[in-house]
């Protein structure tokens, strides 16, 4: 591999290039605002060279959430031409303290505070107080209004965080974006095309923009009126991992025995609900359309996510090790022996470097090393060959989507370089990374 101390350098300098003064954008021009899991990620980044950088990033997030406890998936700090849909068109004005979206998008903030207070408990313990009840907040509104059957449910693909998924093909197939209007998308000016959404995904997301903003983002309206409401593996897992730690945390937070005995509820809740995620006829995880009651039917990397959440099961590693053998670096975000993988159409078959990052440490604390080193080794591999791009072919590893990414290179710093976590331990057994 590459010289380390090479790559630590650039991801370090790409970390500061993006960082907007509190906050941090995914790359310059495609991403212009504040994305929340992209966030969240950048914190961890952040905490392998500026701890208190870190926190000052999950802070500026959680500074954005609104009365309800929602936190946007987009804070609009600062004008920018170069995006649509800007807070112009999502109509969001006076719902919280900072200009944003309508939706939410997966919590691992929480999760993410709990490494940083793990790392210095002495420095962590103020914040951890200060973001403990805002945590509290978000995932009470998750389970309020996202939860249904004990799976969490996303009422837009943006929400996900995996825009075109197939997960999402049958929910969208079933909307008609008649009346969406003309449009000027800004993303395809930024990329090429065949690595983006299809423009009939697009009206279909636009739509559903209109859709919120017609019903003033009133949840409850949402929940009788929206076509889109399908639970989601990503979401789901997520977010039962962020209870668990959000739970860990009780303790130096300062939360009540009634707060605590709250989120514990949350967590059992979950983990019954997580029986409806399972596809008997794929024997696998799989999103549920919560309108048609139907599967997505196709196997993505968030069904891997099961671990991370404390689950998993024999059926999903021979998925796994399937999977594995078909690809040169895993984990493709679609099965690539399904007729919707596509390798280098964003959610529809490339690796992302945080998807990675989760499903590894997830199969690491189930005791799945030689997977989990596979995984982390694959992601390692292909920052060390092919930069810090947004997404990568899983075939040929070549690079793909936008670059100088905030997200990979925090993958890189915080988890898949040999500097990442528990790295001591990892040079103990032998692993170069």
């Amino acid at each position: 591999m590459s010289d380390f101390s090479a790559i630590d350098s650039a991801a370090r300098a790409i970390l500061r290039k993006n960082d907007r003064g509190g906050y941090t954008i995914p790359t310059d021009g495609l991403y212009p605002y504040q994305w929340n899991w992209d966030s969240a990620f950048a914190a961890l980044g952040f905490a392998r060279f500026d701890p208190a950088r870190a926190w000052r990033e999950l802070e500026t997030l959680m500074a954005g959430q609104w009365a309800s406890g929602m936190v946007p998936h987009i804070l609009f700090h600062e004008p920018s031409a170069g995006y649509f849909p800007g807070a112009e068109v999502w109509g969001c004005e006076g719902r919280g303290p900072v200009a944003s979206s309508g939706i939410s998008q997966p919590p691992v903030a929480a999760t993410v505070a709990r490494r940083l207070y793990g790392a210095d408990p002495e420095a962590g313990r103020a914040h951890v107080a200060r973001l403990a009840p805002r945590f509290l907040a978000w995932h009470r509104w998750f389970m309020q209004w996202r939860a249904e059957e004990g799976m969490i449910c996303v009422t837009h693909p943006w929400e996900s965080g995996r825009d075109n998924a197939p997960d999402w093909d049958g929910a969208m197939a079933a909307i008609d974006p008649a009346g969406v209007g003309e449009y000027a998308r800004r993303d395809t000016a930024h990329v090429d095309p065949h690595m983006r959404p299809t423009r009939a995904d697009y009206d279909r997301y636009v739509w559903l923009v209109q859709l919120g903003r017609r019903l003033g983002w009133d949840e409850a309206a949402l929940r009788r009126e929206s076509p889109f409401r399908v639970a989601d593996p990503t979401m789901s897992f997520i977010l039962l991992r962020a209870n668990r730690d959000l739970l860990a945390l009780a303790g130096p937070a300062g939360l009540s025995p009634a707060e605590r005995r709250e989120i514990e509820g949350w967590i059992a809740q979950q983990e019954a609900g997580m029986a409806g995620l399972w596809n008997t006829e794929l024997q696998s995880y799989d999103a549920f359309d919560l309108r048609s009651r139907r599967f997505g039917g196709t196997i993505t990397n968030a069904a891997f996510l099961c671990w991370y959440a404390g689950l998993g099961n024999d059926a999903m590693r021979a998925h796994l090790e399937r999977i594995l053998a078909r690809v040169d670096y895993g984990v493709p975000s679609t099965d690539p022996e399904a007729p919707q993988f596509d390798p280098r159409r964003y959610w529809r078959g490339p690796v992302w470097a945080i998807m990675n990052a989760m499903i590894g440490i997830g199969l690491e604390e189930a005791g799945l090393l030689d997977l989990a080193r596979r995984v982390r080794s694959d992601t390692a591999r292909l920052i060390a060959e092919q930069g810090f791009a947004e997404y990568f072919d899983p075939l040929t590893g070549a690079p793909a989507g936008g670059g100088s990414f905030t997200w990979t290179a925090a993958v890189w710093l915080g988890w898949a370089g040999p500097g990442g976590r528990d790295a001591g331990r990892r040079k103990a057994a032998g692993e170069e990374g």
